[in-house]
């Protein structure tokens, strides 16, 4: 499969998908399921556990008893397998010890809705905000941005190619508040060359 191109904006790699490719999250048919499937718990930056830890006592007020229980038992984050440090799993399945649920038993981040109330000054980890973009650092100390495919989100895939929204501006809030306003700027510009030239 080919990828495209690559893009340097600053000291990033950016793939040429994340300009090209559709994406909006469709809620209404995945429920959040992002929060309990998969390998591992998201990805944390080193920073990350810090904020975990000073707003832990708000996020515990609407997490489950089982994540609770997990949080008590492995700590704010753990290390995967891979060896990156990872939000905690409850023991014996793949959800993310942060999930809550409604009524509905659609799932929902706790920290982010802590943040949506005005309680905790911790969003979420950046890793849950800007996906399905996954960030790595690489050898030379620059970044990378890929496009991460989960097949749980293939709604989303489709949703965004309907309403005709990228990646990139599904994804502004947290492209400018981690890289800036001028590499979102340089973004919608690499964007727009990319789509004159096709």
């Amino acid at each position: 499969m080919n990828h495209g191109a690559i893009i340097q904006i600053d000291d990033c790699l950016v793939s040429e998908e994340i300009l090209t490719e559709y994406f909006s999250c469709d809620y209404g048919k995945c429920k959040g399921c992002c929060c309990v499937i998969g390998d591992s718990g998201a990805p944390l930056e080193e920073c990350e556990t810090e904020a975990i830890e000073k707003n832990y006592p708000v996020f515990s007020g609407i997490m489950q008893e089982s994540g609770r229980k997990a949080v008590s038992e492995k700590g704010f984050f753990e290390v995967d397998i891979d060896g990156d440090i990872v939000t905690p799993l409850v023991p014996g399945s793949e959800e993310c010890a942060y999930t809550c649920f409604d009524k509905d038993g659609n799932c929902f981040c706790a920290m982010e809705k802590c943040w949506f109330q005005g309680q905790g000054d911790f969003r979420k980890p950046i890793s849950c905000w800007l996906y399905p973009i996954r960030v790595s650092s690489l050898s030379n100390g620059m970044k990378a941005l890929n496009l991460h495919r989960w097949d749980i989100c293939r709604d989303a895939y489709e949703k965004g190619k309907k309403e005709k929204v990228r990646v990139y501006e599904f994804l502004r809030e947290p492209l400018e508040r981690f890289f800036g306003n001028d590499f979102y700027s340089a973004l919608c510009e690499a964007a727009r060359m990319l789509t004159a030239r096709s």
